[in-house]
């Protein structure tokens, strides 16, 4: 009897704790979960990068589009080319589809700015993607560009500074000059080398993108000062051009090049095989998640463009080919295939 007692109150006790079990999974729940998706679901996105075929354009892009289709948004992209004209007119034909986010890349301070601005007037977010604008919209994300010249310009130091052995001289290749890239950079590398005097910058010139410029400008600062300690490239989609004259030269032993980008497969190339002595990887996916949080923190916000305006600087680091390993770097083919 007291055995069929036990087995009694073990089985209404087993019974008790499912109910209990039911009942507080019914009451257990996300409530802000609903309203998060909804803030997303069916909301569109518009994608105008500088241009659409080179490896920064094609992680953030690649990431941004993944995420919107997991949430049940619409995105689409347009692919200026590089044409300045061309991306401000796309921009203007963006204004008359009213899309809910503008995710773009200006390509200088001012061509996008009074169109961006717009935009917010409007309610359209906007998120800037790698270079800043004139104005500040819903988020800027990018890299502290200037800290990034500071920090480069103090590796140089480190190489060339009143307590080495060198000739102290410097040379700069500049983007295009009133691009964010290599506006702020530039800025906060002036800045570090204006402290120091002994620091000879012999030239700084810009190449606008282009590496086949850039390596014309070094071939020729090269020929006037072969004894140069550095040379800095603030982009290394075009710095592959700067490197290539070092190396042509012969002195990829002598020559401290350093540059900076969003970390593809070629930044890591370039570090092993020595047309890079060190960059700083800025992480163009990680950019494309930041981009994508700073547009889910927008809409859920729910108080329209430009209400709330932030910078969100991009982490990056410090390499040399002692820092590459296998999978260090990204293959911008992978999210290329996203955006076709």
């Amino acid at each position: 009897m007291n055995l069929l007692r036990k087995f009694g109150l073990a089985a209404v006790t087993v019974a008790a704790l499912a109910a209990a079990g039911t009942s507080m999974a019914q009451e257990i729940n996300d409530p802000f979960r609903d309203p998060a998706l909804e803030s997303l679901k069916g909301k569109k996105i518009a994608y105008l990068p500088i241009s659409i075929g080179f490896d920064l354009a094609q992680a953030w892009g690649g990431v941004v589009k993944q995420q919107s289709a997991v949430y049940g948004m619409e995105f689409t992209s347009q692919d200026p080319n590089w044409n300045t004209d061309a991306m401000a007119q796309g921009f203007t034909a963006l204004l008359a589809e009213h899309p809910d986010v503008i995710v773009t890349q200006n390509p200088d301070m001012q061509s996008l700015a009074r169109l961006m601005k717009q935009a917010n007037a409007e309610g359209i977010v906007v998120i800037q993607l790698n270079m800043a604008g004139a104005v500040q919209t819903d988020a800027v994300v990018a890299p502290d560009f200037i800290g990034m010249g500071e920090q480069i310009a103090n590796k140089v130091l480190d190489r060339c500074g009143k307590d080495s052995n060198t000739s102290h001289k410097v040379s700069i290749v500049q983007g295009v000059l009133t691009g964010g890239v290599s506006f702020y950079q530039v800025q906060g590398i002036n800045k570090v080398f204006a402290e120091h005097p002994e620091i000879q910058v012999v030239s700084s010139q810009a190449a606008d993108w282009d590496a086949t410029k850039a390596r014309a400008i070094t071939e020729t600062v090269l020929q006037q000062h072969p004894d140069i300690c550095a040379v800095i490239d603030v982009w290394d989609g075009q710095g592959v051009g700067t490197g290539a004259a070092i190396q042509q030269a012969g002195l990829s032993d002598k020559v401290f090049f350093i540059t900076s980008g969003g970390g593809a497969q070629s930044m890591c190339d370039k570090l092993k095989d020595g047309t890079f002595s060190a960059v700083y990887n800025y992480d163009a996916v990680g950019m494309g998640r930041d981009a994508w949080t700073a547009i889910m923190v927008a809409l859920q916000n729910k108080q329209g463009g430009g209400a709330i305006k932030t910078q969100i600087y991009s982490p990056y680091r410090y390499m040399t080919k002692d820092d590459v390993r296998d999978g260090t770097c990204f293959n911008p083919e992978e999210y290329a295939k996203i955006l076709r």
